[in-house]
């Protein structure tokens, strides 16, 4: 399963071949780099491991810091302040398409996807505190009609009879909303601005502006 590295943009639109209007996410895949690769004989299984987006070394911990240095992206004495990957994600794939990437090789669109392809996007969700249950969970809340005042907003009664006499697990209630890991299955590739670095995706894609986002082929697409 490829994958790569990017940062979402926002959402602008485009015109397909029928004139029609299609709203899509712009995702800035620029700086992406192999950074490494986990193999069946020394690891147990098939990886590539891409490095993205830039930060001082002295951002680095230690763990980071050793790997770079090993993988000779960096140098033993590099700078404080010179500039190095920012974010490391792994990417299970088959050993023999591990073959055809080479550490320190920056990584393009074009060499992962294709326009009109099924992409799963995995990110962050915006982070929304404490909210209530029509928020959160959609509820439809209470009638403003016939006397109802000051429960416009609630959940109604969260309770039970004789048996079981108590609160069930899992009840839908108001609480912590978002920062969470959301992947959006089956978006499709609408296009490719390969001078810029830019992906095109149908669709809305988990997170906030600025914020990064992986991009895999889909898992339940009909092949």
């Amino acid at each position: 399963m490829k994958g790569i590295l990017g940062k979402k943009l926002g959402m602008t639109s485009i015109y397909g071949e029928l004139g029609g209007q299609i709203a899509v996410t712009v995702l800035d895949i620029n700086g992406n780099v192999v950074v490494g690769k986990r193999t069946v004989s020394r690891d147990g299984y098939s990886a590539l491991i891409v490095g993205f987006g830039s930060q001082k070394v002295h951002r680095l911990n230690k763990p980071e810091r050793g790997f770079l240095v090993k993988q000779g992206l960096i140098s033993a004495d590099a700078e404080e302040t010179s500039s190095t990957v920012r974010e490391l994600r792994e990417f299970r794939m088959s050993e023999e398409d591990l073959k055809g990437f080479k550490v320190g090789q920056a990584l393009k669109p074009v060499d992962f996807f294709n326009v009109g392809e099924r992409v799963d996007i995995s990110g962050t969700s915006k982070g929304r505190g404490f909210t209530g249950v029509m928020k959160r969970h959609n509820f439809a809340g209470s009638k403003a009609t016939h006397g109802v005042h000051e429960y416009f907003r609630h959940g109604g009664s969260i309770g039970t009879s004789t048996y079981p006499a108590r609160v069930r697990k899992n009840k839908k209630m108001p609480g912590q909303h978002g920062n969470a890991r959301v992947t959006t299955q089956n978006l499709t590739v609408a296009g490719i601005i390969e001078d810029e670095g830019l992906v095109l995706i149908r669709g809305s894609v988990p997170g906030p502006n600025g914020g990064v986002v992986e991009v895999k082929q889909g898992v339940k697409v009909r092949r």
